[in-house]
C-alpha cells in the first residue's frame, strides 16, 4: 500500500536507497572518497484551510496537527531531494546528515536537509 503525503508522519525515513546517518562514519565500512555536500531545500507554507484551522487551534494551545503535517511533508521532500543529489554523485552513503529550518517570510518556512555524500568500502 502506498502512503499519501499526509501519512508520512512516522518520525523516521526508511533507509532504502543509500545509507544515511547523522554520525560521521558507517559501522563496518571505511570512507573511501568524500564526494561533497549534498542538500535538499523546500519552502513550504500552509494552505488557506490549514492556516485558518491552525490559527483557530492556536488559540487553545497544544499541538496543531495541520501545521505539523506541513512541516513533516517539507522535511520528507527535502530529505528525498538530498538523496537524489547524492545519487547523482553515485554516493553509497550520506554522513553527518542534518535538518535546518528558517522562516523564509511570514507564513513560509525553508527546510534544508544536508550532509556529506561519500563512497564507502567494507573493512
Amino acid at each position: 500500500m502506498t502512503k499519501s503525503r499526509d501519512e508520512y508522519r512516522v518520525g523516521a525515513e526508511k533507509i532504502d536507497r543509500l545509507i544515511v546517518t547523522t554520525g560521521n562514519e558507517v559501522e563496518g565500512y571505511r570512507i573511501a572518497e568524500y564526494l561533497g555536500i549534498v542538500r535538499g531545500i523546500v519552502v513550504r507554507s500552509p494552505s488557506i484551510g490549514q492556516g485558518f484551522v491552525g490559527a483557530f487551534k492556536s488559540l487553545g494551545g497544544g499541538n496543531i496537527d495541520e501545521w505539523s503535517k506541513v512541516c513533516e511533508a517539507a522535511r520528507h521532500d527535502a530529505y528525498h531531494l538530498m538523496l537524489s543529489h547524492a545519487e547523482e554523485l553515485r554516493a553509497d552513503a550520506i554522513v553527518g546528515m542534518r535538518y535546518d529550518a528558517t522562516e523564509f517570510m511570514q507564513g513560509a518556512t525553508e527546510v534544508l536537509a544536508y550532509g556529506t555524500a561519500v563512497r564507502i568500502e567494507r573493512r
